[in-house]
């Protein structure tokens, strides 16, 4: 419960520096975005690998890579030695860990990629703060940990007894490693479980970005299960608004070990999803009907009480207004 006389605190009150890792994916460009606009100095570690095309990351941080308070290192956190020298480099406020293998379906053929970068990784950069005093991290965990959950909406103190992918498995064990180095070393960390994000930038793999860039082009969309499938959404501009008030938060109490949900707190079926990107670019999909994949989850839906009580957090943008915004970026950068 928060604390009725506890201000939430913005991370651009004063100027910090905050490592981020992951900071050239979709939302991790934003959030470095967001940060510089505040005036903190942003570290961004990012490997530039090429799970989707690395130009899309390139051209991600070029409006960034002039700005004085921004460091950008091709690195990454599965080399223990790089990130030391990070650390050892760089008086770091808070670390903001979005770095991951993302993804369920691949997951689930390169479990072991998934394990070395998601759950290595993260070990990696808890020991680099142990070492050299940062106390203070935001970490990017996932709702795909709740699995096929009976209780809904998913509650953070949900039993995680029904994992079903590799990928949700890591963010699962990532999660244990924090509270781990919280209860060894007294680090301050909040896992924030992020529902599926969308908006303008979104990864070219994922369903909005495929579905509108194939409907534009006449092409089939892969339309998995009978479309009664659900997402709780949460469009790009509310996650960065949560991370940016989770490092706040994370600062003013200690110690504090956190899990929270982050979404936008109103699922849609999948075919509500395609209605709306057909509304939103005036085309008509055509559906290839295919059986449902394993490792996916029938329903996401989160229960944000929590964020609201610790983090002020409100999501603001409306599924339809958010799909909107998508293809006019989409048609934008396309110049369609």
């Amino acid at each position: 419960m928060k604390d009725k006389n506890l201000k939430i605190k913005e991370a651009g009150d004063t100027k910090q520096t905050f490592l981020v890792t992951g900071g050239a994916g979709f939302i991790g460009s934003a959030l470095c975005n967001a940060l510089i606009r505040q005036g903190n100095r942003v570290i961004n570690i990012d490997n530039f690998n090429d799970f989707y095309d690395p130009k899309i990351k390139k051209q991600n941080v070029a409006p960034l890579e002039q700005h004085e308070n921004y460091h950008l290192y091709k690195a990454d956190i599965r080399d223990q030695d790089v990130i030391d020298e990070i650390f050892k480099t760089h008086p770091v406020d808070v670390v903001i860990h979005l770095a991951a293998m993302a993804g369920v379906r691949p997951s689930i053929t390169m479990p072991a990629v998934y394990e070395a970068v998601n759950v290595q990784g993260t070990i990696n950069l808890l020991n680099a703060m142990h070492q050299y005093g940062v106390k203070h991290m935001v970490f990017a965990s996932s709702s795909s940990i709740y699995g096929n959950s009976k209780r809904i909406p998913f509650r953070e103190d949900d039993p995680l007894e029904r994992v079903i992918s590799p990928y949700a498995a890591t963010k699962k064990s990532a999660e244990e490693f924090c509270y781990v180095f919280h209860h060894l070393f007294d680090l301050n960390i909040v896992a924030l479980r992020f529902f599926t994000v969308y908006g303008p930038g979104q990864r070219p793999d994922l369903a909005i970005h495929k579905f509108t860039r194939m409907i534009l082009n006449g092409e089939p969309i892969p339309f998995f299960g009978d479309g009664t499938t659900m997402r709780d959404y949460a469009y790009i501009d509310d996650i960065v608004q949560g991370v940016i008030h989770a490092a706040g938060f994370v600062q003013q109490k200690q110690p504090v070990f956190e899990i929270i949900n982050l979404s936008g707190n109103k699922p849609v079926t999948l075919s509500e999803m395609v209605q709306q990107i057909e509304k939103a670019t005036g085309k008509k999909a055509v559906l290839n009907r295919l059986p449902m994949q394993p490792g996916d989850v029938v329903l996401t839906y989160a229960d944000i009480t929590k964020a609201q009580k610790l983090l002020d957090f409100k999501p603001e943008t409306p599924f339809e207004k958010g799909i909107d915004n998508f293809v006019h970026w989409y048609r934008t950068i396309h110049n369609l």
